[in-house]
């Protein structure tokens, strides 16, 4: 008697043995922490060793502890990889969201640019005195501070104006050579231009010309009058509208 229940007793120490052996085989998941299983596997196994004991005994117990223990591997496993679906979905939403709020401001962005560019076409369309007059001092091509703000304005407006175009004249009062006065009213004229490039107008919008005293009609020694003729008149002109302005 002693016998036979010393080998049923061996007989189970052995069977717990191997089931204790087969769990981590089917349990172990790659990405939990070495020697662990997985929270559903472990489940897994005690359940399936509770009902394997219940249907088939001891080795019922290890057979339900291997199966039970792979179900619940693989109910991890799916968890798993349906947590970082949901997570790149997340990520994905995110990523779309952010496109469409930047493609919402460049497009407002470019409408606001489109709305002023087709003001300012009305506003030249609707006006003949476009431009402005810069005054020199004797024999000099410097251009005066006071002239520097609107110059550099109406530059701005030009550049925004890509069908826009700019024609800078030169004169000079009648004193001297022609050819003097001429070359002096050419460099007046490029004064003017350099700041209106600086304002942003490319150089091939830019027409110059150079009338020295050649129009001139002053008195002869009336001061006041000359100051008149020692100008550039800049005038902003526009494809067909015939504009060529003359605001002091």
């Amino acid at each position: 008697m002693k016998a036979l229940t010393l080998r049923v007793r061996s007989a189970a120490l052995g069977l717990a043995a191997v089931g204790s052996l087969a769990l981590p085989a089917f349990a172990a998941d790659p990405a939990d922490e070495r020697g662990q299983g997985s929270k559903e596997s472990d489940t897994g196994a005690v359940a399936g060793i509770a009902v394997g004991a219940l249907l088939g005994g001891p080795v019922g117990a290890v057979l339900g502890a291997g199966a039970g223990a792979l179900l619940g591997d693989r109910y991890h496993r799916q968890a798993q990889s349906s947590a970082a679906l949901s997570r790149d979905l997340d990520q994905s939403e995110a990523e779309r969201a952010r496109l469409a709020h930047d493609l919402t401001q460049r497009t407002g962005s470019l409408a606001q640019a489109q709305a002023r560019g087709e003001q300012l076409d009305t506003a030249l369309q609707r006006t003949d005195q476009v431009g402005l007059d810069v005054a020199f001092r004797t024999n000099d091509d410097g251009i005066a501070m006071q002239s520097m703000t609107p110059l550099l304005k109406l530059g701005a407006l030009v550049a925004a104006m890509p069908q826009a175009r700019v024609r800078i004249a030169g004169y000079a009062d009648p004193r001297g050579a022609d050819a003097y006065n001429e070359e002096l009213s050419l460099r007046r004229a490029q004064s003017v231009a350099a700041v209106l490039s600086s304002a942003g107008v490319p150089a091939e919008r830019i027409a110059l010309e150079a009338h020295g005293k050649s129009e001139s009609t002053s008195p002869a020694g009336d001061l006041d009058a000359y100051a008149l003729d020692r100008r550039v008149t800049v005038r902003v002109e526009l494809p067909g509208a015939g504009q060529v302005a003359s605001r002091e």
